[in-house]
Order: structure tokens, then sequence, then C-alpha cells
């Protein structure tokens, strides 16, 4: 009789910040989730298989099979790509678009939280 081994929550958390990512990873390792951290926008397409600017993927079927992501958290403030900007990539792709995405920021400037 064979055995399903359940596959762990898999979290991609993406942010700039060194001590947010270690913190982010810290938190959700302690409910046994499998964390991978990132620190930008454009590694979280790559990791996830996406090309920065295209909504085709890079790997194959079974490649993106085996990065298979539950959840994604980003920070919204980060250079080059926005968490916002990530998750526009994100929706725009067939494939990805299902995963859901919680944008967060340490910043408290008010025009950028109502953009």
């Amino acid at each position: 009789m064979a055995v399903a081994i359940e596959a762990p929550f898999h979290v991609l958390a993406v942010d700039d910040s060194l001590p947010d990512r270690k913190l982010i990873e810290r938190l959700l390792k302690t409910s046994s989730f499998q964390v991978t951290t990132v620190d930008s926008g454009s590694k979280a397409l790559e990791f996830l298989g996406l090309h920065d600017h295209e909504d085709s993927p890079i790997s194959t079927q079974s490649d993106q099979q085996e990065v298979a992501v539950n959840l994604i958290i980003t920070d919204y403030c980060m250079p080059g790509m926005t968490g916002y900007d990530l998750l526009k990539k994100i929706k725009e792709s067939s494939y990805l678009r299902d995963i859901p995405v919680v944008i967060m920021s340490s910043d408290n400037i008010p025009s950028r939280i109502n953009r």
C-alpha cells in the first residue's frame, strides 16, 4: 500500500531587505511551511519560470510543478520592480494567476498606499 506524502505549503517571500526576508522566513518556518526567499521581483519571476518581460514560461511543464508555490508574499516598495508590478506580471500569466499574492509594506506614506 502506497502512502501519499503531502508536499508542504510553499511560500515565496520577495523583499529587498535581508532582515525582513529572514523574519518572514523564520515566522513561516515555525508553521512548517516551505519558504523560498528572493530579493527582487525579477528574481521572483525567474524562480517562478516567467521571463521578466514575457508571459511565456522559461521552463517545461514538469519543471513548473517542481517549484509549485502556494502563496507569494512581497514587499511593495522595492527598487526596479515594485510588489504591485510583480502582482500585475503574475496575474497576467496564464499559469501563475491563481497563486494568491499578499503585498506588504512597512512604509507609512499615504500617497504610496493609496495608489
